[in-house]
């Protein structure tokens, strides 16, 4: 059964099929928060989650610098539905549409020969050209960095940029590389053990940032 997008401002009755789509506030979305563990904590919601892409479409908007032509590059897997995001959002901002490329960073990680497995490769798909662009590589989440340094290294083996500028959801810290994020949704404390799980649709249920803590439950 086909689901309407609730128009804007409309009142949603509980029980109607809006109430129980995913990202809305309704059925769908308790049912996500009663199902919660107890050592998970939600940082962000749907109507979260779309408010930190709009900040960082402004920041990388109010960020360029010089003519070069604008350019998103999701890393794989998370990172490419907020780059699709941010292209949206940026269109107004810039006057035009904004490219979306992805990058597989899989085959430049620096443990890539410590798997007993050889890795699944989604591929990297970057339907513009490199050289001379602006670049703004997309992440979910800022960790030690060496996620981001493998995909500056795929990236750059495809041209040379006249700027590369990173852009992340969220920034958790315990970077082990210099690495630094010149666009950050929202930055939150952890522990080493803690995990941050950035959930999106279509390649999650639905929208939301949750914080597993370590120790707990």
């Amino acid at each position: 059964r086909r689901v309407s997008r609730p128009k804007k401002n409309a009142t949603i009755r509980l029980g109607s099929p809006e109430a129980d789509a995913p990202g809305v506030g309704g059925a769908a979305d308790r049912a996500r928060r009663s199902a919660m563990q107890p050592n998970e904590e939600r940082i962000d919601d749907a109507e979260g989650v779309a408010a930190l892409v709009a900040e960082m479409a402004r920041q990388i908007a109010d960020g360029r610098r010089g003519l070069a032509p604008l350019r998103l590059v999701g890393i794989r897997t998370r990172g490419l539905p907020i780059a699709e995001r941010l292209a949206r959002a940026l269109g107004p901002l810039v006057g035009g549409v904004v490219p979306v490329g992805a990058v597989d960073i899989t085959l430049y990680r620096d443990d890539l020969d410590t798997g007993e497995r050889w890795p699944v490769l989604l591929g990297t798909e970057i339907p513009f050209a490199v050289d001379g662009s602006e670049i703004v590589l997309v992440d979910d989440v800022l960790y030690t960095g060496r996620t981001v340094r493998a995909a500056l290294n795929a990236v750059c083996d495809l041209g040379r940029p006249a700027r590369v500028r990173l852009a992340v959801l969220i920034d958790r810290g315990h970077r082990e590389l210099p690495i630094h994020a010149d666009v950050v949704g929202r930055t939150i404390a952890t522990a080493a053990g803690d995990r941050v799980r950035v959930r999106l649709s279509p390649v999650d249920p639905a929208d939301e940032v949750v914080k597993i803590i370590a120790g707990r439950g």
